[in-house]
């Protein structure tokens, strides 16, 4: 399992999912997808892109990774997740060929999405980069659009250590003649996607340059939108979904939409505001600036490594009159030193470890956290830490709980 062994259960190569699909009859085939990369962002803009499809009455395919509670979750059909009886059937069904290939559980679970979504008739599917772009099990589809939200260090071990490096791995999912949408600017790699767009025919757009939008938050859990778009023209609609980061997710998949709207695969905008205001329950969007609690209030997110939690660490640190509780734990192959660097000194810290192998041990992370003045207890349970600071907490204090998905996971 890629949960229990990190990175030594990637593949170097597309044999096995290869393999599997041409058992399954290539199932990734038979719909509609659009293919979404990035180091961040890309789990949220998958579901976004999904709810924008849903809006319009199509059935609607979503896969993402890595999974909370159930696996299930990997692959929604218009935001439900499929029932036991079909991973049980699929797994007895498909044995044999599983034990002689011996995939991995992310290879697995890959395969599975695409037989669900070819099961359930889909007419489009929305398919989340696991890992990188270029050698990712997903990569052996043929979407209508290619999407890249953005690139930071992250994965270093297996994509590379400098921004060039990770994003032409990321631009691996640009196809021949097939659009590419990339969601942020980084002028270090912008020569990067622009080459490799060029090499395959494929229309390139950056999101900035056709959407333009003001955001503002609402009692921490809706964002209110004034946009323009390129071929949509002004656009303006509330969303359940917050946080520091949201906005440059919201952007890049307005530029999807305005590819939808352009291709007439979207024609009905009052439907899509009225989906987008039940955003989270749409698509059964869970973990990310999660409010789950007003008084005190408590936040929840999955952010997990440097580019992500960099926007966390700035609206946490510009938290005045409040005392604020962090309740964190990270996995051992997670390069921590900058983040823990950056995290803001006067918290009060709830050192945690996940319920996995992987897990860095709290004591270890209270050690390491200490060299950078972070004061706090470690406990041996993410729920005891979670539980301190909820007893310790005053009703107008904040409570943050995050460092990984697997801690966030438990508290759900």
């Amino acid at each position: 399992m890629f949960s229990r062994l990190g990175a030594a259960a990637l593949k170097p190569n597309l044999d096995n999912i290869t393999q599997l699909c041409s058992h399954l009859g290539n199932p990734q085939n038979n719909y509609k997808i659009i293919h979404v990369a990035g180091t961040n962002g890309k789990g949220t803009v998958s579901h976004l892109t999904a709810a924008i499809l849903q809006s319009q009455g199509y059935k609607v395919g979503l896969h993402v990774s890595p999974h909370y509670k159930d696996l299930r979750e990997r692959f929604k059909v218009n935001g439900k997740l499929s029932t036991k009886k079909f991973v049980i059937d699929f797994l007895n069904q498909h044995r044999r060929i599983i034990e002689q290939i011996q995939p991995s559980f992310f290879e697995l679970t890959v395969a599975m999405s695409f037989s669900y979504f070819d099961q359930c008739k889909v007419d489009y599917a929305v398919i989340e980069v696991g890992l990188g772009g270029r050698l990712d099990s997903t990569n052996i589809v043929m979407p209508i659009l290619s999407v890249i939200t953005n690139i930071s260090m992250d994965h270093t071990e297996l994509l590379g250590d400098t921004l060039p490096q990770i994003a032409s791995e990321k631009a691996g999912i640009i196809k021949e003649n097939t659009p590419v949408i990339i969601g942020e600017y980084q002028s270090e790699i912008y020569d990067v996607f622009t080459d490799k767009a060029k090499l395959h025919k494929s229309p390139i757009v950056y999101a900035k340059d056709i959407v333009k939008a003001n955001y503002e938050i609402q009692n921490l859990t809706y964002t209110q939108v004034k946009s323009v778009a390129e071929h949509i023209g002004s656009f303006d609609f509330s969303i359940d979904l917050s946080g520091p980061f949201q906005s440059n997710n919201i952007t890049t998949s307005l530029a999807i939409l305005d590819f939808l709207f352009q291709n007439k695969i979207v024609t009905d905008l009052d439907k899509l505001k009225k989906t987008l205001y039940t955003f989270r329950k749409t698509v059964n969007y869970i973990g990310r600036w999660q409010t789950l609690g007003k008084r005190p209030v408590i936040i929840a997110d999955s952010a997990h490594n440097i580019g992500g939690l960099e926007y966390v660490i700035d609206y946490l640190s510009n938290i005045k009159n409040q005392t604020l509780h962090i309740v964190i734990g990270f996995v051992k192959d997670k390069k921590r030193d900058e983040i823990l660097a950056q995290l803001p000194k006067d918290a009060k810290y709830y050192f945690v470890n996940a319920k996995l192998p992987r897990a860095l041990p709290s004591d270890e992370l209270k050690e390491e956290a200490t060299k950078h003045n972070l004061v706090g207890t470690a406990y041996k349970t993410v729920l005891e830490g979670y539980k301190s600071a909820k007893a310790q907490a005053r009703k107008e204090d904040f409570i943050f709980v995050g460092g990984s998905i697997f801690v966030v996971a438990e508290i759900l």
